[in-house]
């Protein structure tokens, strides 16, 4: 008698992310343009780009979290790619307004006296727990927004600053986002 081997069902996602949308507010985006170069605004920038409080760690953040989370909270994982497609935006902004302003678009924050740092995921918060998760996304929007207003009382260009407080609504929206994302689990 033959011995027939028995077959483990393949593990599958239910999780569909078809039709994911950038969450962001529903209001336009200002053109990208300044009114001259600037190094000292590009490097300001780069913090927004790719520092400790930045899109690249709120993208990778986000990423990870919903990978962690799609099979057990699938709403949640699909609102949190939703976020991180918006923060991708936001880093295509950045990216082309530091290289307006003649600075250069790479992993490297320019720090207040020359210091520079390369981005690292030392950068992020990943808690076990969905909620803290979540949390933890909180408090890195509202540190992205505190950031941004700070960059917006150093930088004297309208076009910038325009862009940056657009940016700001996103994250405020996000906040929101979370916060209900939070009452839910």
């Amino acid at each position: 008698m033959e011995k027939t081997e028995r077959k483990e069902p393949a593990l599958t996602s239910n999780c569909s992310f078809t039709g994911i949308r950038p969450a962001m507010a529903d209001l336009p985006y200002p053109p990208l343009q300044v009114k001259e170069k600037n190094q000292r605004y590009a490097e300001l920038l780069s913090m927004d780009y790719c520092g400790p409080v930045s899109e690249l760690s709120a993208i990778t953040q986000y990423i990870n979290n919903e990978n962690r989370l799609f099979c057990e909270a699938c709403p949640v994982a699909r609102m949190l790619l939703g976020i991180a497609v918006a923060e991708m935006m936001h880093l295509q902004k950045l990216g082309e307004m530091i290289h307006l302003l003649g600075g250069s678009v790479d992993f490297i924050a320019k720090q207040p006296g020359g210091r520079q740092k390369m981005w690292t995921p030392a950068y992020l918060t990943i808690p076990k727990q969905s909620i803290e998760m979540i949390r933890a996304d909180i408090e890195s929007e509202r540190g992205a927004i505190h950031q941004y207003a700070m960059h917006i009382k150093e930088i004297n260009d309208e076009y910038v600053n325009a862009v940056l407080a657009r940016i700001i609504k996103d994250e405020e929206y996000h906040i929101m986002l979370l916060q209900a994302m939070a009452e839910s689990l």
